[in-house]
């Protein structure tokens, strides 16, 4: 086989040589340059597009594409010198007018000579870097229009002009603003800002700086908050109706610093009217007006919640402090929950539930409800109050909203302790005299401040109900056991407390009456006999009694007493009068307890079953006593309550203190140690801090007593002092 030979082939150029008439780029741009006339003359629809474009075309294609574009500019040029000299001979208000309509026509214009020079516009222009039709038209525009010395500061002031007097409550052609303003916009932006807004914000900030200082010398603190937020309101519209939207930040700026910021202090503190005014008189309008507006502003909300921490610290201090107030606990308790009620409803209406004014009012709370050393006992004794009567009826939801509100000022106290024994207290009395509203509300109280404080605080409460619960246990067990024996004995029902769950008493000797204390040792009797390695010890100062009493004509009534009252008025069966001194001996109830006693017997209206010679309210040693048998009330049941202040007296306050400081004892010996065990080696401060930290949620320990407890500590080997350092502590395994 033969091979064959490859052929190459070769394309030549064309060898026909165009021959383009010298003249051609002239006349064609002489085409072009008429059609720009022309549309700007507003003859354009004679045009044949197609046509011009089709010439523009070639011109770009023959490379004349730099005589194209330089006859553009020249032409355009022109055209925008004589709208110039129209629009400067406009006059008055038809300025604008005249500027919108040329603005208009202009674009027009434009866009028409853009579809013409589109192909230019592709191709030669990105090639060569120049500038692009429609952006050229707009420089164009901007720099023989806008920024022609004639015109710039017209426009300018003519713009201000017209904003001034809409502030001024004119209506202006908002319309006519937007479309002018927009032009601007359009220019790009240095030219919207050098040209309007830099001058429009300075003016703004003159206006509103003699506004503010207009309305400061004239308003109150509520009605310049209105001009305020009207002003800034306006200024928010105006932005949407006709200026950049960028704008808005910047005139809301200017109209805060000088309307808000550089007034607010004044505004705060303004007198009859300001801020502490508002709280005073629940203005939640005003106030939340302020917390919007001062919200606004650098350190604006950090001025009211300052000055409101302040006004309640005030308010709370002449609360807790006040001696007329400390009269009445319950009066005492409730003006306090009325307080934290009257601000949460100011935080939660006008001030947007704001975390920092939640957090001022519980720091202020917590500060000024410590100042007062008696609040743990004065709110047991509200609880005390609420859980006895005041919440007969009242609903489940609203019981649970009492509590909340104590729990609330609960949290408050730094002596939790002191609460804890005072409420142990009231508890005890309430559970024994069962006058307790509900149950269900105890259990509820305690389950709170288990929540809170853990189940150390509440086990020892826990333990009271239980006891209650199985005493009535044990009272069924001993009459089933021992009924026939007692015959027509008085009725017993007794209480068996546990002596570590129940407050501390001192047992106090009290002589029964025979009748009763037979019925108590055979309870004794049967108690011991069922329970093994048991000691009973009669807490006579804790118990009561019904005793029915006949008085002349044969009246008779039911008598509520305690037990001590009912030893007092057993001895008037058996003689009519008796001394001071014979009734203490006969019955060795305590001096203290004994005067009480008798009083509430002698010398309370309406319930003076006894009479006293001489006759008087206080009850001395030297006088006697007989049965009124004169003694009427409509009730057939009357109760004969001791004779107590509601709150502790000196001796007994100092008591409780003693109490609950040797209680503290432990508790601070157990933290040390707890902390030492695990840190092996500490110094002296932080071991405070440390112990401070943990105890805090019960109590605020004393430093002083926390040493005294290091030492005691290092008395019983649990602890050493480092030889070279003395406040660095070791633990001892």
């Amino acid at each position: 086989m033969s091979s064959q030979k490859k052929k190459n082939f070769q394309i030549e150029a064309f060898k026909h040589r165009v021959v383009v008439d010298p003249k051609y780029a002239e006349k064609t741009w002489k085409i072009l340059e008429h059609a720009i006339h022309e549309i700007y003359n507003h003859n354009a629809s004679g045009l044949s597009f197609e046509e011009l474009y089709r010439n523009a075309y070639n011109m770009v294609l023959h490379k004349f594409g730099e005589k194209l574009y330089t006859g553009l500019v020249s032409t355009m040029t022109s055209h925008l010198k004589e709208i110039a000299l129209s629009i400067e001979a406009s006059q008055g208000a038809l300025f604008l007018e005249e500027l919108e309509r040329k603005w208009t026509e202009h674009n027009k214009a434009l866009q028409m000579i853009r579809d013409i020079l589109m192909y230019m516009d592709r191709t030669f222009i990105p090639s060569t870097h120049k500038t692009p039709v429609h952006e050229l038209g707009l420089n164009l525009w901007r720099d023989n229009i806008v920024h022609t010395i004639k015109i710039q500061t017209r426009l300018r002031d003519r713009l201000l002009e017209l904003v001034q007097r809409e502030r001024s409550g004119e209506v202006i052609d908002r319309g006519l603003m937007r479309n002018v303003i927009k032009m601007l916009m359009d220019l790009g932006p240095s030219v919207y800002q050098e040209d309007f807004e830099k001058p429009f914000l300075r003016l703004s900030a003159d206006f509103y700086r003699g506004e503010s200082q207009l309305f400061i010398e004239s308003c109150d603190c509520g009605d310049y908050l209105k001009k305020a937020e009207k002003r800034l309101n306006e200024e928010i519209e105006r932005v949407s109706h006709y200026l950049d939207a960028k704008s808005e930040v910047k005139i809301t700026n200017v109209v805060e610093k000088e309307m808000i910021e550089s007034q607010m202090t004044r505004l705060v503190h303004m007198e009859n009217s300001g801020l502490v005014n508002m709280l005073m008189n629940d203005k939640y309008d005003d106030l939340g007006r302020m917390y919007n507006l001062f919200r606004r502003v650098p350190n604006g909300l950090s001025l009211i919640r300052d000055v409101m921490t302040s006004h309640i610290r005030e308010t709370g201090k002449q609360l807790v402090t006040d001696p007329e107030r400390l009269k009445d606990p319950v009066d005492f308790v409730q003006r306090l929950l009325d307080e934290k009620d009257k601000n949460d409803k100011i935080i939660h209406l006008a001030f947007n539930n704001d975390k920092m004014f939640q957090n001022a009012l519980n720091s202020s709370f917590e500060h000024f409800i410590n100042l007062n050393v008696r609040s743990p006992e004065f709110i047991s004794l509200f609880v005390d109050d609420k859980l006895r009567k005041g919440l007969k009826g009242v609903s489940e939801e609203d019981v649970e909203t009492v509590l909340d509100k104590v729990m609330m000022l609960f949290r408050y106290l730094q002596e939790k302790d002191v609460f804890e024994k005072y409420y142990k207290q009231h508890l005890a009395k309430r559970l024994l005299s069962n006058k307790s509203v509900s149950e269900d509300a105890e259990r509820s109280l305690i389950l709170k401040l288990k929540t809170e404080c853990g189940y150390q605080f509440t086990s020892k409460l826990e333990g009271m109900f239980t006891d209650i619960k199985t005493s009535d246990d044990t009272m069924q067990g001993f009459y089933a056991a021992m009924g026939h024996e007692l015959g027509d004995s008085p009725s017993l029902a007794v209480h068996v407390l546990t002596t570590g769950s129940w407050p501390t008493q001192l047992t106090t000797t009290c002589n029964l009456p025979p009748e009763i204390l037979t019925v108590c040792d055979k309870f004794k009797t049967y108690y011991l006999g069922t329970h093994n390695g048991r000691r009973l010890t009669w807490q006579t100062n804790m118990g009561s009694a019904d005793i029915k009493a006949t008085f002349n004509k044969g009246q008779k009534h039911e008598l509520n007493v305690s037990t001590y009252q009912m030893c007092v008025l057993m001895l008037f069966n058996n003689g009519d009068g008796l001394s001071y001194t014979e009734i203490e001996q006969a019955t060795e109830i305590p001096t203290l307890e004994l005067k009480r006693c008798l009083q509430s017997l002698a010398c309370v209206k309406g319930k003076n079953v006894l009479r006293k010679e001489p006759m008087g309210k206080d009850i001395g040693e030297d006088d006697t006593f007989f049965f009124n048998d004169k003694f009427a009330s409509k009730f057939y049941k009357v109760k004969i309550g001791t004779v107590v202040a509601q709150k502790e007296s000196e001796p007994e306050k100092l008591e409780t203190r003693q109490r609950v400081e040797e209680d503290r004892k432990p508790q601070i010996e157990a933290a040390i140690v707890r902390i030492m065990k695990a840190r092996r080696v500490l110094d002296h401060n932080n071991i405070v801090a440390e112990v401070t930290k943990q105890l805090q949620s019960r109590f605020l320990p004393n430093p002083v007593v926390i040493k005294k407890r290091i030492e005691s500590l290092i008395e019983r080997e649990f602890l050493e002092r480092d030889k070279d350092d003395r406040k660095l502590y070791r633990y001892l395994a």
